[in-house]
Formats: structure tokens, sequence, C-alpha cells
């Protein structure tokens, strides 16, 4: 699980520290923001146990990801739920959107189907009425 170049406690803080990114605390309530504070708590250790003299990477880490995501609050159960639901209700306008869309181009080529039928009866006449042979040939073949 661990290599041998990380002790048990920088594997414990790590682990801790991945639960809370996760959102997923043992120790802590969820939504817990993740500090240095908090993934020491989370370890079952002392705050003073994550000093940046023995963990310099993973206090970097823990920094970094602050730094990026720390802003990000987790989303309520509620908050979810509305999500959820403002996502469905976007997924529904969009589906009636694209069905009048499909409507209006069947319709589009409904005309269009029937304007060709019409337009080859009336070219079929017009090729009738004319006459077998209208173009003479202005030179005769002689051999």
């Amino acid at each position: 699980m661990s290599s041998p170049s990380i002790s048990r406690a920088e594997a414990a803080f790590r682990e801790a520290f991945d639960r809370l990114k996760t959102n997923q605390p043992e120790l802590l309530p969820k939504s817990s923001p993740v500090s240095q504070n908090n993934v020491a708590r989370e370890a079952g250790l002392d705050p003073s146990a994550l000093k940046k003299a023995r963990y310099p990477g993973l206090i970097a880490e823990i920094q970094l990801w602050i730094e990026q995501y720390g802003n990000e609050k987790p989303m309520s159960a509620r908050q979810k739920e509305l999500s959820r639901k403002q996502h469905s209700q976007d997924l529904k306008d969009r589906i009636h959107a694209l069905q009048a869309q499909r409507d209006n181009l069947l319709s589009l080529l409904a005309e269009a189907d029937a304007k060709i039928l019409e337009l080859t009866s009336k070219n079929e006449k017009l090729e009738l009425a004319l006459p077998a042979n209208n173009i003479a040939p202005l030179f005769s073949r002689q051999p």
C-alpha cells in the first residue's frame, strides 16, 4: 500500500486528505473544509502533528489543493436535488425544442416533396407536348 519512504503517519494523513477531498470523512462531519488542521483531525491525530518540517510535500499538496478548490463548497442534498431537477427540466425543454424543429423540418420536407412531384409532372407534360424531332442536322452523313 505505502512505499518504504512514507511513514505510517504520513500515509494516514494522505488517506485523510483524500477522504476530505472526496467529502467522505470518517471522523469529521461531512462538508468539512479541507485544511491542514482538518486533515490531521480526520487522521485521528492532533493538528500539531502535521508540521511543515516533517511533511513538506504533503503540506504543499494540501495548500495547492486549497488554492485550486478551496472556494468550492460541497452541495447539500437539497442543492443536489434542485440541480438535478433543473438539469431534468433543461433536458425536457431541449427535447420539446428539438421536437418542434423536427416537426417544422418534416413540414418543409413534405412541401418540397409535393413541389418535386408537381414539377416532375409538369416536366413530363411539357416533354410530351414537344414535337418528335425539331432539330435538323447541319451536315448530312455520307460515308
